[in-house]
């Protein structure tokens, strides 16, 4: 639990530390990403990149110059009805979803894609893993 505090706090720095239109975007798909499950766990990895994880990683929150990205590291194997996926594409195993300034997040859909992830690592966990 203390791990999983020092995580939260990292995150909500790295939110503050950004002074522009980042800032409402990784806020808003955190809440999103934490509303879709209780159980969701939030970690800093990789210099500072937040990743949420349930049974393995869901998604991860970069920040760059132009886009906050969320990657979805086995979201080839997701559905996604909606077509929120427009990043990484052309690969057999991960996809991303890049926001820009003024993108409009579909929260309904942003939840299922979220909870379709910890359904398909919750059947992909492994006897005698933790979480």
């Amino acid at each position: 639990m203390a791990q999983e505090k020092v995580a939260a706090d990292l995150i909500d720095e790295k939110i503050a530390a950004l002074g522009d239109w980042r800032r409402e975007t990784l806020a808003v798909i955190r809440r999103i990403i934490k509303s879709a499950d209780p159980d969701i766990v939030e970690a800093v990895k990789w210099r500072g990149v937040p990743v949420w994880e349930h049974n393995g990683i869901i998604c991860t929150g970069e920040v760059y110059k132009t886009a906050v990205k969320m990657t979805f590291p086995k979201g080839a194997s997701l559905p996604d009805p909606q077509k929120l996926f427009n990043s990484s594409l052309e690969g057999n195993v991960r996809r991303a979803i890049d926001l820009h300034e003024g993108t409009v997040i579909e929260e309904d859909a942003l939840v299922a894609l979220v909870r379709a992830a910890i359904a398909l690592n919750v059947a992909k966990k492994k006897p005698g893993k933790a979480r």
